[in-house]
């Protein structure tokens, strides 16, 4: 277990982890939870040990790209839309011309002033996408350039690439995932040294603060378990800044609690990009990820669970008072 106090320094050892088997994604077997904790709070690692969680089946979302045309009038603008509708077919034969993987599923277009915005939506397969869906659309932008005449930008910023947005935690880029586990009222008092009432009858001033703080769903530190999980598995590490918008949730159960979360944007994939690295990819193995027909939603499954297990711990550390002890003993003095 390697713990990366500098994240520009190397750091020899075995970043495959000693997490016991707890987890049941909704198809798949996995026999452990391999989590590197490349990450700077040495607390970390005992957080993400021990809570068993069910994540359910995953709703895979298309990654998109959306680029802007530019026009002189609305009259221009009304018949280039035409004009793509009518050739869209043709406009995503190009676009899938580059990849081997990617499939267009759509072109939505968007009227904005003297502008329109194409957002070409790709199912990416297992790969994360970016590059994919990056390439793909300045190709077909080029296209549409040579065939119409009018100027694009390749990048609009709509698709909120690596920035947390409405549109991600409404529509998602790669998977949404949902994960649940019941915790007995016993084991919160006895492992979580967690009165579950008194967190039950508090927990309602989270979201509430949330809001009132503009904040992007109530997650605690959703960033933390991706970033590590990111580092540990080849992903693109800075898309947890659009990745770790989260929606937490408590239901009350006889003699137990139920801790609820759902991520619904998670930009991840099993091919391609840092997964090739050797390190990555053994990781990928151990989790069982490195192959098969939906290793990403695999992965992503994991991805939530995890996660999920994280949010509790530190949830019920706050709750009893624990935080900072915890960082004292295991983080720096």
């Amino acid at each position: 277990m390697v713990n990366l106090e500098d994240p520009f320094a190397s750091a020899e050892g075995r970043t495959a982890p000693n997490i016991p088997p707890m987890i049941k994604p909704g198809k798949a077997k996995v026999p452990s939870l391999a989590s590197a904790k490349a990450t700077k709070p040495r607390t970390l690692p005992k957080a993400l040990e021990g809570t068993p969680v069910n994540p359910k089946r995953d709703q895979s979302a298309p990654i998109c790209f959306s680029c802007a045309f530019f026009f002189a009038n609305l009259k221009d603008s009304s018949d280039f839309q035409i004009w793509v509708s009518k050739n869209e077919e043709k406009i995503k034969k190009v676009a899938e011309s580059t990849t081997n993987h990617g499939r267009v599923l759509r072109i939505d277009q968007y009227t904005v002033q003297n502008y329109v915005i194409l957002d070409l939506v790709l199912d990416t397969n297992n790969a994360a996408g970016q590059n994919m869906v990056t390439l793909a659309a300045k190709v077909a932008c080029e296209y549409i350039q040579k065939e119409t005449n009018h100027n694009y930008f390749l990048e609009s910023n709509m698709n909120s690439d690596k920035e947390a947005s409405v549109r991600n935690m409404m529509l998602g880029r790669g998977h949404g995932v949902t994960a649940e586990t019941t915790i007995k009222n016993s084991v919160m008092k006895r492992i979580l040294k967690m009165d579950p009432d008194i967190l039950f009858d508090a927990w309602s001033f989270f979201p509430i603060v949330s809001s009132m703080a503009g904040t992007h769903g109530n997650g605690l530190h959703v960033s933390n378990a991706l970033t590590a999980i990111y580092l540990a598995t080849g992903q693109d590490a800075a898309c947890a800044a659009e990745n770790s918008v989260a929606h937490v949730g408590l239901e009350k159960r006889e003699d137990a609690l139920k801790f609820k979360l759902t991520l619904p944007s998670l930009t991840v994939g099993t091919v391609g990009g840092g997964t090739r690295l050797k390190m990555q990819n053994k990781n990928l193995e151990l989790l069982g990820c490195s192959e098969g027909e939906h290793s990403s939603r695999k992965l992503a499954e994991i991805i939530a669970g995890a996660t999920l297990s994280l949010e509790i711990s530190l949830i019920c550390a706050i709750g009893s008072h624990t935080w900072t002890d915890a960082h004292m003993k295991y983080g720096r003095k």
